[in-house]
């Protein structure tokens, strides 16, 4: 609520708090975390029209994701969270890419500082959003959360079937994702990613019972993200679901291109089963590793729409919690 109020009273856009830049009319972000995610989410940034990156942190200068980071030019630190101490770096939006750990402590100082936090790791702070399903939670909070891969993957056509098939008992959701496209932070925190994912899947869709599961393909180090989703009914009509499903489909494929269903719905062992996969961008990261780049590609579309509201509201000094026609475009 904090932040509402700032927005409508005009206390966010006082000089030195709104830290554009003046000269490209691009948002200031930070990246912490130089790893695979922290990596392709600046090579996003740097083709975004809405965003500019002032300041790649970690800890080791000689890790890939920072040599990758300075070859582009952009400002590298060793410092970490420190580094955002100091007012050169001053920014509106950080990508946290480090751990839930980290984050924990990160997201206390992204408040004081006032920072937007996009936080990739399955911290269970911030609240959750899936950018094709409405974007009202990143001009309301101070900490959003990407959820999961399988989150984002899933929750879409989880929602289109818990409002076309009444009284959803469960839902299942299953994804298989390379080896080579995981890291081992994900799989130490594996707790929190059923929990994350769970959550997001409660929120949207507002069924109580969940499984899921995420399983490694170490055969097959190419294999782009696969997920099942399956609703448990007693009867549906697949019918009224496919427009729907299609409509949702576009949606998401506005941010994530590589989104794709692999088959209609189907009626399997007392339930509906709608299998889908997705494939990257390849920017920073191979194409098979659909399943990073669907949590980066919806955290680039979070920045670029609070992006967006701020740099409108520089030009028109209206608040974006009170203008029409500034809800989410995907």
């Amino acid at each position: 609520m904090q932040f509402i109020k700032a927005l409508l009273s005009g206390e966010f856009f006082k000089p030195g708090v709104f830290k554009s830049n003046q000269q490209n009319g691009k948002v200031r972000v930070g990246i912490i975390g130089t790893g695979k995610i922290g990596a392709d989410l600046l090579a996003k940034v740097q083709r975004s029209p809405f965003l500019e990156c002032v300041l790649f942190a970690g800890r080791n200068l000689d890790s890939a994701g920072m040599t990758y980071a300075s070859k582009l030019g952009v400002k590298v630190s060793d410092k970490g969270i420190n580094a955002f101490l100091d007012p050169h770096n001053s920014c509106d939006i950080v990508f946290d890419a480090t751990s839930a750990a980290y984050h924990k402590e990160h997201a206390k100082l992204f408040e004081e500082l006032g920072i937007l936090a996009i936080d990739m790791t399955p911290s269970q702070i911030g609240e959750c959003c899936v950018p094709g399903l409405g974007m009202e939670e990143a001009l309301r909070n101070r900490n959003i959360s990407m959820i999961s891969c399988g989150g984002q993957s899933s929750i879409p056509i989880a929602k289109v079937l818990a409002d076309c098939i009444p009284d959803v008992k469960k839902i299942s959701v299953s994804s298989i994702v390379s080896a080579n496209s995981i890291g081992p932070g994900t799989l130490a925190n594996i707790d929190e990613y059923y929990h994350n994912t769970k959550a997001g899947l409660r929120k949207y869709t507002g069924v109580n019972e969940f499984d899921v599961e995420l399983h490694v393909d170490n055969v097959n180090l190419e294999t782009r993200m696969f997920t099942t989703v399956m609703a448990w009914c007693d009867a549906a009509d697949l019918d009224a679901i496919q427009g729907p499903l299609n409509e949702m489909l576009l949606r998401i494929q506005r941010y994530v291109p590589g989104y794709r269903l692999e088959s209609n719905p189907m009626v399997i062992d007392g339930g509906i089963r709608i299998d889908l996969s997705v494939e990257g961008l390849g920017d920073y990261l191979p194409k098979y590793a659909g399943n990073l780049d669907i949590i980066n590609c919806a955290a680039i579309a979070v920045a670029e729409h609070y992006a967006k509201c701020l740099l409108e509201d520089r030009q028109t000094q209206q608040a974006p919690a009170i203008k029409t026609g500034l809800q989410m475009e995907y």
